[in-house]
């Protein structure tokens, strides 16, 4: 069953009411957490409203000896068994003003607090379609609808904790100036003088709501006595975890802040437009980027930034290790960390369509392999 409540049939059953929505700080993830009187759940819908996780969360009735099947022919979030939940004789309608929702950094997955306490939790690998739903205080055993959170409040517990700490950090007065004015000096140390610098650029890309975060500037380290191209790197994204490397990664702290670069000899306006696109990819698709990723452009070729009229790119390779490629020695960028994790610069390397399906059908490894015997330079020129 890939929701709770498909829809109750025409006539059948008691009306929904929404007790509380909100949408994720990154806009790509929606909470609903409705009842019908009877039973309450919640949902995380992605921004077409297609459900990705759920969760149910209480009965408000006595519970029945089994599920109740007619309530799931009807379409309805079913009142689970006295034998899998908390409160037999049900408990009383969740009040708005007492609920607290609390977004993980990733922006991926959510937890409900009532009264400063853990109601429920539906993590960013919840899955209805794969029975695979979030976690819910007032069950005691697992189902299709359910599992216990008391069985993972040792996890969820701090994880809730430290995702409030994070926006209430982000949120304080001065704390994006303390956090780009800390990369801007590590890329000092690193690379030397600044010369122009781009705020906000995850806003400028056609549709992009300027409320949603994260917020990502383009800083521009100019040639200099020993280095013949400009490097042009993001600023911000590193300031939050990338969604859904948990998914993939047993340790996330080595894989889950990055930020990118692209080392030019190109105009800087020109090639850092490359930016919008990517600075807000990784939230806006609820995705991540790693070493080795190639990513398609979005709108037609001859639009890509990148592009010097000789070859038609249209997509990029992320490249952690610029030594795999010919060019000249690559500045190192590592050293810097964000609230304890390490903080990756991915280089950016223009590809073909053609290079793009190669990677997909063989591997980036494959790729970048080609791309070497090929003497393909990492720098953009």
């Amino acid at each position: 069953m890939s929701v709770l409540r498909r829809g109750s049939a025409a006539g059948k059953g008691p009306a929904v009411t929404v007790v509380h929505t909100e949408d994720s700080p990154y806009g790509s993830r929606r909470l609903v957490v409705e009842t019908d009187g009877v039973v309450s759940a919640a949902y995380l819908k992605d921004s077409r409203d297609a459900v990705v996780g759920a969760v149910w969360i209480t009965n408000h009735d006595a519970a029945p000896a089994a599920v109740d099947q007619t309530r799931l022919d009807d379409g309805q979030t079913p009142m689970l068994p006295a034998s899998h939940v908390r409160h037999a004789q049900g408990r009383p309608q969740l009040k708005r003003d007492a609920l607290e929702v609390v977004w993980f950094e990733e922006g991926d997955g959510v937890a409900v607090l009532e009264e400063g306490e853990p109601l429920c939790v539906i993590p960013g690998w919840s899955d209805m379609a794969r029975g695979i739903p979030g976690y819910s205080r007032d069950v005691t055993g697992q189902s299709p609808f359910a599992f216990p959170l008391d069985d993972e409040i040792e996890e969820f517990g701090p994880r809730i904790g430290r995702a409030r700490d994070h926006w209430k950090i982000c949120e304080a007065e001065g704390s994006w100036a303390d956090f780009q004015q800390s990369v801007l000096g590590h890329l000092l140390q690193r690379l030397g003088p600044g010369g122009h610098y781009w705020h906000d650029v995850g806003r400028q890309l056609p549709g992009g709501n300027p409320g949603v975060l994260p917020t990502v500037g383009v800083t521009e380290r100019p040639v200099r006595g020993d280095r013949e191209f400009t490097v042009l790197s993001t600023v911000g994204m590193s300031r939050q975890r990338m969604p859904t490397v948990e998914l993939y990664e047993d340790d996330v702290s080595p894989y889950s802040r990055i930020e990118l670069a692209v080392a030019t000899t190109l105009p800087s306006q020109r090639a850092g437009s490359i930016f919008p696109w990517l600075a807000q990819y990784p939230w806006r698709a609820v995705t991540w980027f790693a070493a080795g990723d190639v990513v398609k452009w979005y709108h037609e070729a001859h639009t890509f930034p990148l592009n010097t009229g000789e070859t038609s790119w249209e997509g990029v390779l992320l490249l952690d290790d610029p030594s795999r490629l010919a060019g000249p020695v690559a500045p190192g960028l590592a050293g810097l960390s964000t609230e304890g994790d390490p903080v990756r610069w991915l280089w950016l390397v223009p590809i073909t369509d053609e290079e793009h399906r190669y990677a997909k059908n063989e591997g980036s490894d494959a790729l970048i392999r080609r791309l070497a015997q090929q003497n393909r330079s990492w720098v953009v020129s």
